[in-house]
């Protein structure tokens, strides 16, 4: 399937999912106003960091290898009995933590113990989200990109549905727990597409663990690790840091102009995950893999300056519409945002041919490191600037990244 038809089938999925997502934040901010929304921001950090973890971070993996080795069932069993076993071997040690752990988590993240409950609750279905993830993982190795988009589309819908629900009901608590009880749900979703695949069959998750396979996944394991707990826990970082230092509804203000950042970049982000990722993992003549890279820029980097240039153009409007009066201060924080995130899509075609072609030392420093730099840009920013610093940071990041990735990756790519 090509790039453009890819695109065309993400952005179906994604303009429901963009906005099932808008939709939600518009009733989060109504009911429980920009602080309330930090605190969400802080949940489902927590919630991503924490399910990466439980499955070992081997998604990206799965995908490469079961592109790979799309017609090889003997192989593909390897590959699936061996990831399934790797998943779910962290499951239950990490729901007992979190259990006994539950008070001070809710007090370390969320500043109080009352919400320990949602904790407990995580921690039991959490099994679901691993599973979840892992049969994701495999509908994208095999290309099943319109089991793929019906597959989002049917999550997106569920979890607006239940999000509207609980929070309309119980606030704030309400909107924490909501992404746990819809990511469980969209599981059993995801096994009924799988169930109805040709290609399914038992067995091929059953089989003993290949020690050729476990140490490949476990390669894209520390890649995908790393991200999922640094990137969270900078979030994090970053949320609490404004809270104490400026106040809950600034950094509510940086989690809205984040979501706004990661709801519109979706199209973008959909696709890199569901296309270029299996195209990159194919390819294996370098001078073809720059032409793809190039094809991508020439298609994709439109797209993004188009879509932020008209968010920020009609950025009051944006805040009204998906907001309420109360956040109107975050209209500072769009310009240094939008052009950051231009400059992140630019980083991340570049940063996929590392994952690709499963770079994983040179993965992790420079993951490690621009996080590392994040943080420290956007605090030293913010104490110069206040709160737009923390965008001016994320922007001055992003630039040193892509200049970092492409004089580090141009070698590779004209097969030096």
């Amino acid at each position: 399937m090509t790039l453009i038809k890819t695109s065309i089938l993400s952005a179906i999925s994604t303009v429901i999912r963009v906005i099932a997502g808008f939709v939600s934040v518009k009733i989060v901010a109504v009911y429980i106003g920009p602080s309330g929304l930090a605190l969400v921001g802080q949940m489902q950090s927590f919630i991503g960091m924490m399910s990466s973890i439980a499955s070992a971070g081997i998604g990206g993996g799965v995908i490469k290898y079961t592109a790979e080795h799309y017609e090889d069932e003997a192989t593909k069993q390897k590959i699936w009995s061996s990831a399934l076993k790797i998943s779910l071997v962290l499951v239950v040690p990490m729901a007992i933590a979190i259990i006994f752990l539950a008070d001070f988590i809710s007090f370390k993240l969320l500043h109080t113990t009352d919400y320990s409950t949602i904790f407990i609750v995580f921690a039991v279905s959490i099994v679901f989200f691993v599973l979840n993830g892992l049969l994701t993982s495999i509908l994208n190795g095999q290309k099943e990109i319109k089991r793929l988009t019906l597959l989002n589309i049917a999550g997106a819908l569920f979890g607006l549905g239940i999000t509207i629900a609980l929070v309309v009901n119980y606030q704030l608590y309400g909107a924490l727990i909501a992404g746990i009880v819809s990511q469980s749900i969209v599981f059993f979703i995801t096994l009924g597409f799988v169930l109805k695949s040709s290609w399914f069959k038992f067995s091929l998750f059953l089989g003993s663990l290949d020690r050729e396979y476990t140490k490949k996944l476990l390669k894209y394991s520390a890649m995908t690790l790393t991200s999922a707990i640094s990137i969270p826990l900078s979030h994090m970082y970053l949320r609490d840091y404004i809270g104490t230092n400026i106040g809950w509804d600034e950094a509510g203000y940086w989690q809205a102009i984040w979501r706004i950042s990661e709801t519109y970049l979706m199209l973008v982000t959909m696709t890199l995950s569901v296309y270029y990722l299996p195209k990159l993992s194919s390819i294996q003549d370098r001078s073809e893999l720059k032409k793809e890279l190039l094809y991508g820029y020439k298609i994709i980097m439109p797209l993004v300056i188009i879509m932020a240039l008209g968010i920020y153009l009609f950025r009051d409007f944006v805040i009204i519409l998906l907001f309420t009066p109360a956040f109107f201060s975050m209209s500072e924080l769009f310009l240094y945002q939008l052009i950051g995130d231009i400059f992140k899509i630019a980083s991340w075609l570049l940063g996929y041919i590392m994952i690709a072609k499963a770079m994983t030392r040179m993965y992790i420093v420079s993951e490690l490191t621009f996080v590392v730099s994040f943080v420290v840009l956007s605090v030293v920013f913010m104490h110069l600037y206040g709160i737009i610093g923390m965008t001016i940071g994320f922007m001055v990041n992003y630039m040193m990244y892509l200049g970092f990735l492409y004089f580090s990756l141009r070698g590779y790519l004209n097969g030096q």
